[in-house]
């Protein structure tokens, strides 16, 4: 080995100047009080003057390690029922501050914003990020594993801000009854706070402002000390629902549906949550987007229903390569078409350093589809700081049959490898089985390491999936293979004279299929990125060199006329992107990727826009052409999705989304309103018109689907 490729390792691993991430106070001590807040944002009550504020942040971007630019406090207080955090982000030129969104679930990225991460379980692994902006907007998020989150996931809490002068000013209630925690006097409860102020382009955080982690990293927190003999007051949440709608299909007419329905949670303890629901319903979810598939893999399309989100991290099981043990969209939806549940009762949360989810799910039948029973049993204990061992088991049973899915895991995760980089390491060995018998070729397994750090990121991975393995509970997007992967990215942060603000360079990303039966190669695809950066404005380019190979067996339908025959086909593309700054007014990303498709060549050019024309009102649209040359002809395709918002306030939203897709000749419209009337209770208006004929066919105003519904969801907690 050379010297030079010892050089290299070494500046890898050693280059960056290491700081503890840990400055003092690193502990924040809230406060009891008996006396009312008044809750506006503005922060005059008596308890914010007497409550200990902290204002001790440090910037992660753009100087590392400096103190953060702008002053910033903030203070935190409790009663009988609720947590409340008083927030002060000054602000020397207030005209500089960035809010262009009022909607709940804002992208709170790009605009000025505050995050507060609590941690009840102090687990160095699980917790709840709130983030709000100078309007007061609202977006959340359920932490996981310490570098990823659910942003679907919606609690019950409030923010109100005020804007003046001196900066922007906010008060948070978050309810005890949003958060599970253990019970007891002097609770010890991780925390950490993070300002964004994008005009600068500054990242500041209260503690654990590494690089080599965000707000996510559980571990990295501060404590928040001061909580004492806290309890859930209301042991129970009914949440009833009525809807009333309309649907007309162009072959049956209309049908005015009346449904009542809706979920009981019983908090059994502050640690564990027992929801039970009927009849539920999912009306107000918005409609998916349906991209162009030029592959032969069928596309993944993520959980949007709330039923299934809460809690969502108590059920993944990860197989690798994009499979799953456990997709929830597997339960009360066929072929996209809803399936009618019939009740439901789900079990999760933590005991101890036990993590249990379990779900068990009844459909009604529909059409030839018999009524089917769903259960999802998934266990994690914790070991050590961030470890964990644990197991799934899942099972589908109806009259006809049952399919079962039994499967271990265990994963190794420090924070403090090589004195402060993050490593994990995880093995995962599953089988499936039917009407509760062995099947042969029906294991898969899969092994890897990660070490995402900001100079490094590195992950390899090996995997094998036996061709009979099948999760009727879960998602398989390739079966019968055994795969090896290996990511290798390197973000040096040289030239900053010139504005850069770092390097993306991408070594080498590639997986190699073979095929299990066989041992022959299947698929091997690659990607390379000799030159890309992000720079100090916020702008970001990449240059990619993509080397694709694939072994077609049998023909695969790209349209109803044009088939890719069998071979072996090797391919070559090239790819270029360039993005502005997403907090400006006006943002816009473009690709342009061209080479080998096939047995002919492709060209696609993608681009996105986003307009900001007030903080109420927001616009963006993305378009995608692919212009494919073939022996058998030249295909030209084209999708179209627009999204329009407007927020009346930030309890009340009306949203336009728009989708075309000419290749599966799909035409969607989605239009919602969504009102707030108090945290926690929600009314919608949806209304979703289709088409169904060709598109060259289409009479625009005469759809084949319409659905109109009025749906409201009260909350009752007692």
């Amino acid at each position: 080995m050379s010297r030079k490729f010892y050089f290299i390792f070494i500046f890898i691993f050693c280059s960056q100047a290491l700081y503890s991430q840990k400055s003092n106070p690193s502990e924040i001590f809230t406060h009891p009080f008996q006396s009312k807040i008044k809750f506006d944002g503005i922060l005059n009550d008596s308890i914010w003057q007497k409550t200990k504020h902290i204002s001790n942040f440090t910037q992660r971007e753009l100087n590392y390690g400096q103190e953060i630019s702008e002053r910033t406090e903030v203070a935190i207080a409790y009663n009988k029922n609720n947590l409340y955090i008083g927030i002060w982000c000054y602000q020397n030129n207030p005209s500089e501050i960035v809010a262009k969104f009022m909607n709940p679930d804002f992208d709170y990225r790009s605009d000025d914003n505050f995050q507060v991460m609590i941690s009840p379980f102090n687990d160095n692994r699980t917790g709840y990020l709130f983030a709000i902006n100078p309007n007061g907007a609202r977006s959340d998020i359920l932490i996981s594993g310490g570098e990823d989150g659910n942003e679907d996931w919606n609690g019950v809490w409030d923010a109100k801000t005020t804007v003046n002068d001196s900066g922007w000013f906010a008060e948070i209630i978050i309810p005890f009854n949003t958060l599970q925690f253990k019970t007891g006097n002097n609770l010890n409860w991780a925390v950490n706070f993070e300002r964004d102020i994008v005009s600068k382009n500054e990242q500041a955080l209260w503690q654990g402002w590494s690089r080599d982690n965000s707000i996510f990293s559980v571990v990295k927190a501060g404590n928040l000390t001061g909580l004492n003999n806290i309890s859930y007051s209301k042991k129970f949440e009914l949440k009833p629902y009525v809807l009333a709608g309309r649907h007309f299909d162009k072959n049956n007419g209309n049908s005015y549906p009346l449904k009542l329905g809706g979920d009981l949670n019983v908090f059994l303890s502050p640690t564990l949550k027992l929801n039970l629901s009927t009849f539920t319903d999912f009306a107000q979810v918005e409609s998916d987007r349906i991209p162009v598939n030029l592959s032969r893999f069928n596309i993944y399309y993520p959980e949007k229903r709330q039923f299934f989100l809460e809690g969502y991290d108590y059920y993944r099981f990860y197989l690798g390569d994009m499979n799953s043990a456990f997709y929830s969209r597997e339960i009360g939806i066929e072929n996209g078409k809803q399936i009618p549940i019939i009740a439901g009762a789900r079990l999760f949360g933590k005991i101890g350093n036990n993590n249990i989810g379990f779900l068990n799910i009844q459909e009604a039948s529909l059409d030839t589809l018999p009524s089917t029973n769903n259960t999802v049993f998934r266990y994690k204990h914790d070991i050590g700081k961030q470890s964990y061992i644990g197991g799934i088991f899942t099972n589908v049973i109806n009259r006809s049959h049952s399919n079962q899915v039994l499967g271990l895991d265990a994963s190794y995760q420090s924070a403090k490898f090589l004195k402060d980089k993050n490593i994990t390491v995880t093995a995962r060995a599953t089988s499936s089985f039917d009407n509760f018998k062995t099947q042969k070729e029906a294991f898969t397994y899969r092994l890897s390491a990660d070490y995402p750090n900001d100079l490094v990121d590195n992950f390899m991975a090996i995997g094998s999936m036996q061709k009979n393995f099948n999760p009727e509970l879960g998602y398989i997007r390739r079966s019968n293979y055994n795969s090896y992967s290996w990511y290798l990215r390197i973000s040096p942060r040289w030239f900053s004279k010139y504005g850069i603000k770092r390097l993306l360079l991408k070594p080498w990303g590639f997986t190699v299929y073979q095929t299990h039966s066989s041992g022959e190669l299947e698929s091997f695809r690659n990607e390379t990125r000799p030159l890309g950066a992000v720079f100090k404005s916020g702008e970001r380019f990449e240059v990619n060199l993509i080397q694709n190979y694939d072994r077609i067996d049998s023909p695969f339908n790209l349209t109803e006329s044009i088939d890719i025959p069998v071979g072996k086909y090797m391919m070559y593309k090239y790819e270029l992107q360039f993005e502005t700054y997403q907090a400006r007014r006006v943002w816009a990303f473009l690709l342009y990727n061209w080479g080998d498709f096939y047995t002919g060549k492709v060209q696609t050019f993608e681009g996105d826009i986003g307009l900001n024309i007030n903080s109420h009102f927001n616009v963006n649209g993305s378009y995608t052409r692919n212009l494919l040359d073939l022996p058998e002809g030249k295909i030209i395709t084209n999708e179209l999705a627009s999204y329009l918002n407007y927020a009346f306030t930030t309890k009340l939203n009306f949203t336009f989304f728009a989708q075309f897709n000419d290749l599966d000749e799909v035409m969607i419209y989605n239009i919602r309103l969504h009102w707030i009337p108090r945290i926690g209770s929600d009314f919608y208006f949806v209304y979703n018109i289709g088409y169904e004929d060709s598109i060259k066919e289409i009479e625009y105003f005469k759809p084949q689907t319409t659905d109109a519904v009025m749906k409201l969801v009260y909350r009752i907690a007692f």
